[in-house]
């Protein structure tokens, strides 16, 4: 069997990853977040997302013993989190071994790990926050993966990888803080020709007339920038990117905020979501795309 390695890139300085003030700002929320709702939902069984969840709750956690409620909500919500993972990971397509994958935006490393699990091939993962790519690295040193997953400070927008040398990329609701247009081309430069590309993420209803006063609210919480929903596909086709399957996940993904809203690790931005959700100036979309 032939064994592989992950890449290893030099060092950058700070100053050669987090080019503008805007990203400096970005970096600087991560680099200090330590949310409940992403700490204690990994907590359950080591894998810890920065994503939500999708799929129907079991309404027995709501049920029972009081005092053991807030954990059985905090165990349903990470398996709806962790199903929205595999759900892309269902559509990145045939994977080899031997081939080699990117975690654009990997924050603390869930996915890269079950990518790793699922297809037993070489994954890395970039992100601006050093303290989540340290996070991750010493995940992966606890896993015993470190030969096969790697998680590096570089700008997705400009990682330094190999030009082809990805046979897929996926991001997981990362991409409201960059320009796509930036973003797809670097995707499509490290992509071969009939690579995979799947992205889940949130997006505001261009028929509605740009963002909503929920959506706005969104921005602001987490120092975003929401894209419009015809956007993601008019950088895709600029960047050779061709979408094969779009899939609607708003309503798959309501059930996990109502949940959260009765959670112990509630934030306060569950309404603004769910409001968004519920009157369509928001959706919740998973793009799988080929590179042409």
């Amino acid at each position: 069997m032939t064994m592989t390695t992950t890449t290893t890139l030099p060092a950058p300085a700070a100053a050669d990853v987090l080019r503008t003030d805007y990203q400096r700002s970005v970096a600087a929320y991560w680099n200090t977040e330590q949310s409940p709702v992403n700490l204690r939902l990994g907590d359950v069984d080591g894998l810890y997302h920065h994503h939500y969840g999708i799929g129907e709750v079991d309404p027995s956690v709501l049920k029972g013993p009081r005092d053991t409620r807030d954990e059985r909500i905090i165990t349903e919500l990470h398996r709806l989190e962790t199903a929205q993972a595999d759900l892309l990971l269902d559509h990145l397509g045939d994977i080899a071994s031997t081939d080699r994958l990117l975690d654009a935006g990997s924050g603390r490393g869930g996915t890269s790990f079950m990518a790793h699990q699922r297809f037993g091939c070489r994954v890395d993962g970039v992100s601006i926050s050093e303290s989540q790519v340290a996070f991750a690295n010493d995940q992966a040193t606890e896993r015993g993966v470190t030969d096969q997953v790697r998680f590096h400070f570089r700008n997705m927008l400009d990682t330094g990888l190999e030009t082809g040398s990805r046979r897929g990329i996926w991001t997981n609701e990362t991409t409201m803080y960059v320009d796509l247009f930036q973003l797809f081309g670097e995707f499509s430069r490290l992509l071969p020709f009939g690579g995979r590309y799947v992205c889940i993420t949130g997006c505001y209803n261009d028929v509605t007339g740009g963002r909503s006063k929920a959506v706005a609210r969104i921005d602001e919480h987490y120092t975003c920038n929401i894209h419009s929903r015809s956007a993601y596909f008019k950088a895709m086709a600029d960047n050779n990117l061709i979408p094969i399957n779009v899939i609607d996940l708003t309503p798959a993904t309501i059930p996990y905020w109502e949940l959260r809203a009765k959670s112990p690790v509630a934030t306060g931005i569950e309404e603004p979501f769910l409001t968004a959700y519920r009157e369509g100036s928001f959706h919740y979309l998973l793009i799988a795309a080929d590179r042409i």
